[in-house]
Protein backbone atom coordinates (compact mmCIF):
# COMPACT_ATOMS: atom_id res chain seq x y z
CA UNK A 1 0.00 0.00 0.00
CA UNK A 2 2.17 2.47 -1.16
CA UNK A 3 1.68 5.90 -1.51
CA UNK A 4 -1.48 6.19 0.53
CA UNK A 5 -4.22 8.84 -0.30
CA UNK A 6 -7.40 9.32 1.17
CA UNK A 7 -9.44 6.56 -1.10
CA UNK A 8 -7.08 4.18 1.36
CA UNK A 9 -8.41 4.90 4.49
CA UNK A 10 -10.88 7.15 6.52
CA UNK A 11 -10.01 10.13 8.53
CA UNK A 12 -11.73 9.99 11.74
CA UNK A 13 -11.54 13.69 13.79
CA UNK A 14 -12.41 14.23 17.29
CA UNK A 15 -12.07 16.37 20.07
CA UNK A 16 -7.70 15.67 20.83
CA UNK A 17 -7.72 13.01 18.83
CA UNK A 18 -6.99 11.91 14.75
CA UNK A 19 -7.03 8.50 13.49
CA UNK A 20 -6.47 7.39 9.75
CA UNK A 21 -8.12 3.90 9.61
CA UNK A 22 -9.06 1.13 7.03
CA UNK A 23 -11.13 -1.61 6.92
CA UNK A 24 -8.68 -3.86 8.88
CA UNK A 25 -6.52 -1.90 11.14
CA UNK A 26 -5.47 1.34 12.93
CA UNK A 27 -3.12 2.99 9.98
CA UNK A 28 -2.17 6.06 12.59
CA UNK A 29 -3.28 8.86 15.24
CA UNK A 30 -2.09 11.73 17.01
CA UNK A 31 -3.83 12.87 20.54
CA UNK A 32 -3.20 16.81 20.93
CA UNK A 33 -4.25 19.88 22.87
CA UNK A 34 -5.59 23.18 22.02
CA UNK A 35 -2.18 24.83 21.92
CA UNK A 36 -1.17 22.12 19.75
CA UNK A 37 1.52 20.04 21.57
CA UNK A 38 1.30 16.89 20.52
CA UNK A 39 0.95 13.98 23.79
CA UNK A 40 1.19 10.95 20.96
CA UNK A 41 1.84 10.09 17.79
CA UNK A 42 1.62 6.75 16.26
CA UNK A 43 1.93 5.15 12.66
CA UNK A 44 1.39 1.44 12.29
CA UNK A 45 4.91 -0.07 11.37
CA UNK A 46 3.22 -1.58 8.11
CA UNK A 47 2.35 1.73 6.97
CA UNK A 48 5.36 3.90 7.94
CA UNK A 49 7.86 6.55 5.46
CA UNK A 50 4.54 6.99 3.75
CA UNK A 51 4.16 10.24 5.08
CA UNK A 52 1.10 9.89 7.55
CA UNK A 53 2.83 11.50 10.37
CA UNK A 54 3.86 14.58 8.87
CA UNK A 55 0.06 14.60 7.61
CA UNK A 56 -1.59 14.13 10.72
CA UNK A 57 0.60 17.14 11.63
CA UNK A 58 -0.63 18.87 9.40
CA UNK A 59 -4.11 18.52 9.97
CA UNK A 60 -3.50 19.30 13.64
CA UNK A 61 -2.07 22.84 12.33
CA UNK A 62 -4.80 23.26 10.15
CA UNK A 63 -7.34 22.51 13.08
CA UNK A 64 -5.39 24.79 15.87
CA UNK A 65 -3.65 27.24 13.44
CA UNK A 66 -0.62 26.70 15.45
CA UNK A 67 2.22 24.62 14.68
CA UNK A 68 2.67 21.40 16.16
CA UNK A 69 5.56 21.08 19.46
CA UNK A 70 5.93 17.87 21.30
CA UNK A 71 5.13 17.21 24.85
CA UNK A 72 7.97 15.65 27.04
CA UNK A 73 9.14 13.19 26.86
CA UNK A 74 9.92 12.89 23.11
CA UNK A 75 11.29 9.54 21.52
CA UNK A 76 13.96 9.53 19.38
CA UNK A 77 11.83 8.65 16.32
CA UNK A 78 9.39 11.48 17.44
CA UNK A 79 12.35 13.61 17.97
CA UNK A 80 13.47 12.92 14.55
CA UNK A 81 9.87 13.82 13.21
CA UNK A 82 9.61 17.24 14.56
CA UNK A 83 12.72 17.78 13.16
CA UNK A 84 12.14 17.18 9.92
CA UNK A 85 8.84 18.73 10.29
CA UNK A 86 9.97 22.07 11.67
CA UNK A 87 12.64 22.21 8.22
CA UNK A 88 9.27 21.95 6.50
CA UNK A 89 9.83 18.38 4.74
CA UNK A 90 7.08 17.70 3.04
Amino acid sequence: MNNLNNTNYDIDLSDGVITFKNINTTLGFVRYNETAEVEYIFVNPMFRRQGLAKKLLSIVEEKTKIKPTPQDPISPLGEKLFKINKQGIN
